[in-house]
């Protein structure tokens, strides 16, 4: 994992985890232990997928960009598909209050999304190598 993939996957975890201890507490205080199961849950949930996409993103990244773009959308697959079955799964569990795990993985998503794409908008990173030679405009 180069470094800055550490410093993006770090840019978003840390104000999702704040912001899940947040739904947590609110859960909590609204829906009793049940609702802070939930959304502790759902914290988790979102917190680990993410991560996981990250890396796979970061190490595809080092084999080729085609190869970026398929970790990307395959990990991007993998998530909709584990997130929807959880939902249908455990979408009559009276094991932790259903609407603060749903809640907490939707605020959670929105945050790591948003300081995902501030760290990668901040990461100054060159999309072009300026060295690299082009067949055809050769140094004669």
């Amino acid at each position: 994992m180069q470094a800055n993939d550490v410093r993006v996957l770090k840019s978003a975890a840390l104000p999702t985890l704040a912001v899940g201890v947040v739904a947590v507490v609110v859960a909590l205080l609204l829906s009793g232990g049940k609702g802070a199961l939930g959304a502790a849950v759902g914290t988790l949930l979102v917190g680990v997928f993410f991560s996981i996409s990250v890396v796979a993103v970061s190490y595809a990244s080092r084999i080729s960009p085609q190869m970026m773009a398929i970790g990307a959308m395959g990990s991007y697959l993998v998530k909709v598909v584990v997130i929807m079955l959880m939902l249908a799964t455990f979408g009559d569990t009276t094991a932790w209050n259903s609407r603060a795990f749903a809640w907490s993985v939707v605020v959670c998503t929105l945050v790591w999304t948003a300081f995902e794409v501030r760290a990668f908008i901040k990461t100054k990173m060159l999309y072009v190598d300026p060295d690299a030679k082009v067949p055809g405009h050769g140094d004669s």
